[in-house]
This record gives structure tokens, C-alpha cells and sequence, in this order.
């Protein structure tokens, strides 16, 4: 029962420079993605094709890698990587591509985050290294960053460290309360996600 494509169609799959996944995923180092990745990248793909809404913004989007992490109360959360460079543009489509992707992995939330890297206390002392370590780029300055992806596009209103008699500290973070409604549901994950990142127990509340 095979049918021939129209040669319109036919040149459309197989030559068209957006049709293959891979242009959506971009691991270092050459790396192959995984399969949950693979999946990951051709849903991003199928949106690009299908949704005028998101064509144009996405055509030139693409991720690092892509997981899936386990949260308490069997929740569980996808994380997207995304360049550093290109976070920006994926902030203007955040909420739509949130959307859309939440509908394909139905009952997990996702969370984008720019890929950065932490440089040692050492990084000054290199011979290969050129200037002082950047601020950016400090364990602390990665840590306050990925919180804010986190929440986006929610905004951070304060913060402040709490110590407990078991000398642990927990941070607590204070929301914009008028986005309450629409993220007090997201919280727990947002709180289990950066937790899982950072080794950093953290607490959400709007101010």
C-alpha cells in the first residue's frame, strides 16, 4: 500500500534544512544525544512545523541537553538546557513553548535553563587564564542565575538565609504575589529542581 509522494512533498522531507531533530539539540563536544533527549528535540521540531504561532521564534532555537528528574510526592519535572547566548530569545517564547510542551509531557512541568559554567576560585591563577574570574561566573552568581530561570518570568522580590539548630540553612525566596495564581502550583517543583541542581535547600512565598 505504498504511496508515492508528490515530488513537492517528497523534496520537503528529505532536503528541507529544518525537517531532521538534530538541528534542535546541539550536545557538547559532538556529543549523541540520549533518547529521552532525541524525544525531547523532536517535539521542539513538531512545534516548529506546526505552530505559526512559535515558527519563527524557534527556527533558530535550539537546546544543550534535556532531563527528566524525579520530584517528591511522584511529581516529576523536565529541565531544558538552552545556550547561554540564546536564553534571551527563549524568554520571549517561555510561556507559549512551556505551554505546548506541557501538553505533549502531560503531567510534568518544565523548566528552562541557561547552560553556564562555574569557574574554580583558581580560575586567576592560570597561566591559560587571562584577568580576574567574573562575578558571573562564581559558584554563587550560577546559583543566584539559575534560581531566576527557575521562576521565570515570575519575579524575585527578596530573599533571606535562615539558619537551623542543625546548622543547615535554607533560603527563602520572596515571589511576586501577582503571578501567585498562576505559579503557586509550581512551586514545590520549583523548590525539589533547584535543590537537585545546587544542593541547596530552598523556600518560596509571595510577597
Amino acid at each position: 500500500n505504498w504511496k508515492a509522494l508528490p515530488l513537492y512533498q517528497f523534496t520537503r522531507s528529505f532536503f528541507h534544512p529544518n525537517t531532521n531533530m538534530s538541528t534542535k539539540i546541539r550536545k557538547a563536544a559532538g556529543a549523541e544525544p540520549d533518547e529521552f533527549e532525541a524525544s525531547v528535540a523532536q517535539e521542539l521540531l513538531n512545534l516548529e512545523m506546526t505552530s505559526s504561532d512559535l515558527k519563527s521564534s524557534l527556527s533558530d532555537l535550539y537546546i544543550t541537553a534535556a532531563k527528566e528528574v524525579e520530584c517528591a510526592g511522584g511529581r516529576k519535572a523536565i529541565i531544558l538546557y538552552v545556550p547561554y547566548k540564546l536564553r534571551k530569545s527563549f524568554n520571549k517564547i517561555q510561556q507559549r513553548l512551556v505551554r505546548e510542551l506541557e501538553k505533549k509531557y502531560s503531567g510534568r512541568q518544565v523548566l528552562i535553563i541557561a547552560q553556564r559554567t562555574i569557574l574554580g576560585k583558581n580560575y586567576s591563577r592560570s597561566q591559560a587564564s587571562q584577568g580576574v574570574r567574573p562575578r558571573s561566573r562564581t559558584l554563587t552568581a550560577v546559583h543566584e542565575a539559575i534560581l531566576d530561570d527557575i521562576v521565570y518570568p515570575t519575579e524575585i522580590t527578596g530573599k533571606r538565609t535562615r539558619c537551623k539548630l542543625d546548622g543547615k540553612r535554607i533560603l527563602k525566596v520572596y515571589l511576586d504575589s501577582k503571578d501567585q495564581a498562576n505559579v503557586e502550583g509550581r512551586i514545590d517543583t520549583f523548590a525539589d529542581v533547584y535543590t537537585k541542581l545546587t544542593n541547596k535547600q530552598v523556600t518560596f512565598v509571595f510577597n
